[in-house]
C-alpha cells in the first residue's frame, strides 16, 4: 500500500443501512432548512417593502407641504393655524410605523438623568436648581424590546 492510499473500508449491511439512513435524514434536513431560509428571504423582503410603502405616505404628506409653501409663497393664515396639528398627524404616522416594528418611546419623569437610556449633551448654569438636574429634553430617546436604539438626549444643570 502506498502512502497516499486509504485502506478500504468494508461495512456489513446493517452499517450501510444505517448509513444510507442518516444521509438520507441528513439530505431531508437540508431541503427543509434551504426551504426555511427561502421563505425567510422572502418574509423580511415583504416586511421591508411594507416598511417603504409606509415611510412613502410619510413622504407623501410631507411633499403635499413643501409643494404648498413653494406653490403659495405668501400661504393663508388658516394654512398656518393648521400647521402644527397636520405635523402632529405626520409625526403620529412616524411613531405608529415605529410601534409596529416594537420601536418605541423612552418614557422618563426623573429629573435627574439615568445614564443607561440617558445621554447628557450639553450643559447649562442655573443656579434656582440642583447641579445634575435636567432641564430640557433635546431629542428623544426610542428601544426596541430592552435595547436603547437611541439615548434620550438632555441638558442638564450646572452650578455657574
Amino acid at each position: 500500500m502506498t502512502t497516499n492510499q486509504l485502506p478500504a473500508l468494508k461495512l456489513n449491511d446493517e452499517q450501510r443501512n444505517q448509513l444510507q439512513q442518516e444521509l438520507g435524514t441528513l439530505l431531508k434536513e437540508k431541503m427543509s432548512l434551504k426551504q426555511t431560509i427561502q421563505q425567510q428571504g422572502e418574509k423580511a423582503t415583504s416586511e421591508k417593502e411594507e416598511l417603504f410603502l409606509e415611510l412613502l405616505e410619510v413622504f407623501d404628506a410631507l411633499e403635499f407641504f413643501l409643494n404648498y409653501i413653494e406653490e403659495n409663497p405668501d400661504p393663508n393664515p388658516k394654512f398656518f393655524k393648521r400647521l402644527p396639528k397636520s405635523l402632529g398627524t405626520i409625526q403620529k404616522k412616524l411613531l405608529n410605523i415605529l410601534e409596529r416594528r416594537q420601536v418605541e418611546p423612552i418614557e422618563f419623569q426623573n429629573t435627574k438623568p439615568d445614564y443607561s437610556i440617558c445621554q447628557v449633551v450639553d450643559r447649562e448654569e442655573r443656579e434656582d436648581i440642583e447641579e445634575q438636574t435636567i432641564t430640557k429634553v433635546v431629542r428623544q430617546g426610542f428601544r426596541v424590546e430592552d435595547k436603547v436604539l437611541r439615548p434620550i438626549e438632555v441638558i442638564t444643570s450646572k452650578k455657574p
